[in-house]
């Protein structure tokens, strides 16, 4: 059983923290102990580090009376990432850790703490004419680096550069121990951190793990100059398997950096979710943020007015992608070949609102962590081989049609998400939407305008068992097609498809560098 916190260990926390970043409050443990989908054993206390040494001091301290420790950065798990499955769990907040550590535009590298979020990386760097070639989640108001790189992220730039983990040069890692790691060419005496592949690859360890395997402290990424020109288009199909084809054959040729696609029913989700007040925030960004001046940009502006909503009233399934070049002559011919794929397999052109609105507003308010009326979301999803997503997709529908009944008497939407990583991954991202009561986490996320308006459901764990069954089946749906998983946590069945051997020798290196298994306890399967 795990050991409480001692008058001792309290003790030397708050001198090493201060005392205001060592908390045992009953209101702040309960909200450390949720995530978006569930909710684990009460943390025993939080601590909120706002350096490498500081976060190390913490961990030799909690280490000396062997008490887990779950690291946390913006919260915005739905796998039981961070929530503490054993008791007397301490929650490592992170999110103090937001300081930009160095911009190099020289050897085009930017080094960062752990808890600084995707937005403010992107605006940091803007000013400097580069970014990083993936650049943040639909989440990256909040989501920070650190837990982006734990668990890996999809979207901005991911159809081109792929994942959040493969901009990644050098990282600074604190062991169960105490001790700091760090790892590339920032390892080498007088060595910065701008390259990854010196040696074995130990940053990539550390990456994907679910934090647990050490706590990520400080992350160095590569820059590229940002690209001036920007082009966007939208295509409508009218079946689920021209819309899926479409997609794998112009995710193929790498040439969108955002290529991502609504079937039906979350398409109309999306739709019914934003008001007038962002409507307006939406059109004036578009405008200011066009490429090519004001006039192109009250250009673009007044199509997307023109558009409105209603234009996809009709549209089934729907696909948009953006393509990025050093010239508008670059970026037209990569528009007119996908363009020419897309109509290929059966699609239609639409107005390109909705790529243009995403790039111009990337970071909003995280309200979509609720449904429209105030319902509980919550996603799941799996990364399959290009040629398997159209068996795979048909395989999910399938499972929702064996479900109707179940479903539409629980009132559950159900609906999904496409995008590319890359020229190799189709990620597929179901979602659920069901009547059920909120909680802290979501309170404290959503903007207050929004939670004025919305319903407030009582608990309906009848729902949610049905939720919880259909996820399960959905997961099972990958396994067949031997499915990768974004954020492991503790829900993705990580360990029971491994091969024996590649199981064994990670959990070898778990056991020797932390052999008393208290870096994020469970997660990744490692208990």
């Amino acid at each position: 059983m795990n050991k409480p916190l001692t008058d001792t260990d309290r003790k030397n926390l708050k001198q090493a923290l201060g005392s205001e970043n060592v908390s045992e409050d009953d209101a702040a443990r309960a909200f450390f102990s949720q995530d978006i989908w569930a909710k684990g054993k009460l943390a025993d206390f939080i601590i909120s580090p706002k350096t490498t040494e500081e976060l190390a001091d913490a961990v030799k301290i909690a280490a000396r009376s062997m008490i887990p420790l779950n690291p946390r950065g913006g919260g915005m798990s739905y796998t039981k990432g961070f929530i503490p499955s054993k008791e007397k769990t301490g929650i490592l907040d992170l999110s103090g850790m937001n300081e930009i550590l160095e911009i190099n535009t020289e050897d085009m590298y930017v080094s960062v703490q752990a808890g600084v979020t995707w937005q403010q990386l992107y605006e940091a760097l803007k000013p400097h004419g580069v970014r990083t070639p993936f650049w943040g989640p639909l989440s990256g108001s909040r989501s920070t680096i650190g837990g982006g790189l734990s668990n890996n992220n999809a979207f901005f730039g991911a159809g081109t550069y792929g994942t959040s983990t493969q901009s990644v040069t050098s990282l600074t890692v604190v062991l169960s121990d105490g001790s700091i790691v760090k790892t590339g060419t920032a390892g080498n005496r007088n060595g910065k951190p701008f390259y990854r592949h010196y040696g074995p690859d130990l940053t990539g360890l550390f990456l994907g793990d679910a934090g647990a395997l050490a706590y990520k402290a400080e992350i160095s990424l590569r820059l590229i100059k940002t690209p001036p020109a920007e082009g966007f288009a939208s295509f409508e199909f009218d079946d689920r398997d021209g819309w899926c084809n479409a997609h794998v054959e112009m995710g193929r040729l790498s040439l969108a950096c955002e290529l991502f696609g609504f079937d039906p029913n979350l398409q109309a989700v999306r739709m019914k979710r934003a008001g007038l007040a962002s409507d307006v925030k939406s059109l004036a960004n578009v405008i200011t943020k066009q490429k090519g001046g004001l006039i192109k940009g009250l250009k673009e502006g007044a199509k997307v007015a023109l558009a409105g909503r209603k234009y996809m009233d009709d549209v089934a399934y729907s696909v948009h992608f953006t393509v990025e070049g050093h010239s508008l002559a670059e970026v037209d011919a990569k528009v007119d070949t996908l363009k020419e794929i897309a109509k290929s397999h059966g699609g239609k052109e639409i107005e390109n609102s909705i790529p243009k609105i995403m790039r111009a507003n990337p970071f909003g308010p995280l309200n979509s962590i609720l449904g429209p009326q105030g319902e509980r979301w919550v996603p799941i999803h799996g990364i399959v081989p290009m040629g398997d997503g159209q068996a795979c997709l048909k395989e999910i529908e399938t499972l929702f049609s064996a479900m109707k009944n179940e479903l539409n008497e629980h009132e559950i939407t159900v609906g999904y998400l496409l995008t590319t990583l890359s020229t190799n991954g189709l990620l597929i991202e179901p979602v659920f939407i069901w009547p059920e009561e909120i909680w802290a986490l979501h309170e404290d996320t959503v903007d207050a305008s929004v939670l004025k308006r919305i319903k407030r459901f009582e608990k309906n764990p009848d729902a949610t068992a049905v939720v919880e069954k259909a996820r399960q089946g959905i997961l099972d749906v990958f396994s067949k097609y031997g499915a990768a998983h974004f954020q492991i946590g503790r829900t993705y069945p990580y360990r029971e498809n491994r091969d024996e051997t590649a199981w064994k020798l990670l959990d070898d290196i778990k056991s020797v560098i932390d052999p008393n298994r208290t870096i994020n306890s469970g997660a990744l399967g490692l208990d």
